[in-house]
């Protein structure tokens, strides 16, 4: 059992023995180190001012992640190795991705600037070089800025990501690696006691075991939601259970038929697994916040949190995806149709975990659509999100399960709407009417800031005419604002 938690800062190793279990990374770098660069602006993880990077493993190789410090525990940078804005520039001057900033006058108030500074260097890192436009915009969709335009921005990016890393992480890079590996360890991480504590187990059992013992913990995977009772709602948390150490719980095992993620599998390592699965859900998840979220957010936490406007359980419920679930020695196996019991209810009980979700792929014969409606087409909750996958025999509807999520407290299954679709013709529209008017049997949907009840109504019939229309023609360019990629951004 381990009591601190260790992560490099200025090439050394900090070892933290006491912190509250819900302090952030950014009150560690504001109130403690006195590291001011890095900004609190929206604290929930929308504006991008308080963007770090985390060098992490990943596959034996080290990896540079952007994260938002407003909403990322101190905890759980245990491992890794914390970069901000004061560690780009060294004794030869700016990095490159500053120079370029100030070349192409990138900056204006300069509130924001950091956070978008440590987006570019992250992308300058990891990117595949030639670096697209469309590249550099999907790693700015996490920063926004009131001052000035992005198109300076973009093109700062463009020159300092036009070759190959050459600043002082990708010389040290080899020796980087070794100290950030020399953190791992195999041991349980304990810090405080039985009735305050942040816990980090690194085996399955112990999970298990710790939950079991102290159901009223409060489990944590990205932090992305989480954070938001602690910076919204100034939840105090006492007791947080940190999966990302969990052996087991990060890997994604893909099968003929089906794709298994382990619920702390982070939405940036999943994206390219889904995208080939189906190109819908690669769109989809490119839209879950920002580069910042997808590398935080998880697999497991966006279903588990029980969100009713959570975009990726509509998705998979569509795709008849099934949760595997831990208590103590036990684990069960339920339809992912069946967890969402009520408003942030799940069929959980006290002290079991979603250990798993394996997502089925589309066989021959099915076709997948989903979508999201927003009034923010980046980095926005949904108004309406629907998924539809329909079986097939020619032109001939045979069976359908359609999926959606804001219509309802739990995302949610159309069931009157696929009982009266089974059986239409592709080639006749008329034949889809009775389903798109049972929508309004099965749903009733609530009017709230992001749409009114008549808006959903209205846009959910809408959705579905849309997938309808997609597969009847085999062809989306006539109904989309932005083309459908068949493959994922090579920088992601």
């Amino acid at each position: 059992m381990r009591q601190s938690i260790r992560f490099l800062r200025h090439g050394r190793v900090v070892e933290l023995f006491d912190f509250h279990p819900r302090a952030t990374a950014l009150d560690y770098l504001r109130l403690r180190e006195r590291s001011l660069g890095t900004k609190e602006g929206c604290a929930e993880g929308d504006c991008g001012a308080c963007t770090v990077v985390l060098g992490r493993l990943r596959e034996d190789r080290l990896a540079y992640e952007s994260v938002n410090a407003c909403i990322h525990l101190l905890g759980q940078i245990d491992g890794a190795e914390l970069i901000t804005v004061e560690d780009l520039a060294g004794s030869d001057g700016l990095h490159p991705v500053q120079r370029a900033m100030v070349a192409h006058h990138g900056s204006q108030c300069g509130f924001c600037t950091p956070g978008i500074v440590m987006s570019l260097f992250a992308l300058y890192q990891t990117a595949e070089r030639p670096v697209s436009r469309e590249a550099v915009k999907d790693a700015l969709a996490g920063n926004l800025c009131r001052c000035t335009g992005y198109r300076p921005i973009v093109d700062a990016a463009l020159e300092a990501c036009a070759e190959a890393p050459r600043d002082a992480f990708a010389e040290r890079r080899t020796e980087g690696t070794e100290a950030v590996s020399a953190l791992a360890d195999q041991a349980d991480l304990f810090i405080g006691s039985d009735a305050r504590f942040f816990a980090a187990p690194a085996r399955e059992g112990s999970l298990a075991a710790l939950y079991d013992e102290h159901p009223d913990a409060t489990l944590v995977a990205g932090c992305t939601d989480v954070g938001l009772w602690v910076t919204k709602a100034l939840a105090e948390l006492d007791k947080v259970i940190w999966l990302g150490r969990v052996r087991g719980l990060d890997l994604v095992e893909e099968g003929a038929d089906a794709i298994a993620f382990g619920a702390a599998v982070p939405l940036s390592r999943a994206y390219a697994a889904l995208s080939a699965t189906a190109p819908d859900l690669g769109e989809l998840m490119r839209r879950f916040g920002g580069a910042q979220i997808r590398a935080a957010g998880t697999v497991g936490g966006n279903i588990a949190n029980g969100s009713p406007i959570g975009d990726l359980a509509p998705a998979l419920m569509a795709l008849g995806a099934e949760l595997e679930l831990r208590k103590g020695e036990r684990i069960r196996t339920i339809s992912l149709d069946d967890f969402f019991l009520a408003y942030r209810k799940q069929d959980r009980e006290p002290g079991e975990f979603v250990r798993r979700v394996v997502v089925r792929k589309p066989q021959l014969g099915e076709a997948f659509r989903c979508f999201k409606v927003s009034k923010r087409f980046d980095e926005d909750i949904s108004a309406v999100m629907g998924a539809f996958q329909l079986t097939l025999d020619r032109r001939r509807v045979l069976g359908a399960r359609l999926a959606y999520g804001g219509m309802a407290g739990v995302p949610k299954r159309a069931g009157k709407a696929e009982a009266a679709l089974t059986g239409a013709s592709l080639e006749d529209p008329a034949s889809w009417e009775p389903a798109l008017a049972a929508l309004g049997r099965d749903f009733t949907p609530l009017s709230d800031q992001r749409a009114s009840a008549a808006y959903r109504g209205l846009v959910a019939r809408n959705l579905l005419f849309k997938a309808l229309t997609e597969v009847a023609h085999g062809d989306s360019r006539a109904t989309r604002i932005a083309g459908r990629r068949e493959k994922p951004l090579a920088a992601e």
